[in-house]
């Protein structure tokens, strides 16, 4: 195909030139590339695992082939409803909790004009960082049935008996949403936050000049031009819904045998199956499992949104 007549043609100056103000942005990029070929590419070989019984003296690729039989072990059993249920249920739950109360959080922050904003931010934030063991001990010691804060300092004085929190799974749905939102509505917050602050204060002053209330200007400027940002984190979020984070879910209710019917996931399931049956092809099958339904989930939660809202789509 011929050029067209007015294209602009760089010169190969102009190119060395610009090659050479780009090495910097390479070169900050360079951490994080090598982190994601690392992490999320060297290991893809490994997803044939998946369809052999690996014995670690063959190796790999030296190991027999099983089909699909390691995928079955997901399936064979009385908990894969349970964990399947668990999985699903919270996640959705979360999703839904989390953005709603990021969104809320990050509202507010964007209103205050006091000189201890930057230290609520970093308040807020702070949970997101901390491990889950320690936030696990932090649980503990609000819910100890023993020397717990609830039990002793709550309850008790109220004239009311302890509780045995570990024992009683009819609390831990709301406790593992609650530690949940405690902990990641940092990570959110700060990102909507950040969107917000970068709107057009242009649009606010025009709806104050017009009489537009607080609410109104939140209901008809903040969170229309919030919606991009809302639809990116909600369809990364579920393409892990089959994933549990697995110190929430592990660590948090302290590998309790009583809760495993409303703590046990997908993730929590194949670790406790690892550590017992010491199957690396069925752990395998599961990432693999995950993986490819997450996949499915998010090409088909975008091409929903494609439709309805071809702007916001991410692909």
């Amino acid at each position: 195909m011929a050029r067209a007549v007015n294209q602009p043609v760089m010169s190969k100056a102009k190119k060395k030139s610009l090659m050479k103000r780009s090495i910097p942005i390479y070169i900050m990029a360079l951490p994080g590339l090598l982190y994601l070929f690392i992490n999320n590419y060297m290991p893809m070989p490994g997803i044939v695992l998946a369809f052999k019984n690996y014995n670690a003296k063959k190796g790999i690729y030296g190991s027999p082939w099983a089909g699909f039989k390691n995928f079955k072990y997901l399936f064979a059993t009385s908990d894969a409803f349970i964990i399947t249920r668990n999985t699903i249920c919270y996640n959705l739950v979360f999703i839904l909790v989390n953005t709603f109360f990021a969104i809320f959080v990050a509202i507010i922050l964007s209103e205050l004009t006091s000189k201890w904003k930057k230290a609520y931010q970093s308040v807020i934030l702070l949970p997101y960082l901390l491990s889950a063991v320690i936030i696990s001990y932090l649980v503990f010691a609000f819910l100890s049935p023993e020397n717990g804060f609830i039990n002793n300092s709550i309850l008790k004085p109220l004239g009311r008996e302890a509780v045995s929190w570990y024992q009683k799974q009819e609390y831990w749905p709301f406790i593992l949403v609650f530690v949940n939102l405690w902990k990641g509505i940092g990570y959110s917050c700060i990102i909507y936050l950040s969107t917000i602050i970068g709107f057009d204060r242009g649009y606010y002053e025009a709806a104050a000049i017009d009489g537009a209330t607080k609410w109104q200007q939140i209901t008809h400027i903040t969170l229309p031009l919030l919606r991009p940002t809302i639809i990116m984190l909600t369809l990364m979020a579920v393409g892990r819904i089959f994933y549990s984070d697995f110190g929430l879910f592990y660590q948090v209710p302290q590998n309790s045998g009583a809760l495993l019917p409303v703590t046990n996931t997908i993730d929590t399931y194949v670790y406790r199956g690892l550590l017992e049956l010491g199957d690396i092809s069925m752990s395998a099958a599961a990432g693999v499992y995950q993986s490819m339904v997450g996949f499915v989930l998010v090409l088909g939660a975008n091409l929903l949104v494609r439709k309805l809202d071809p702007d916001s789509a991410l692909f």
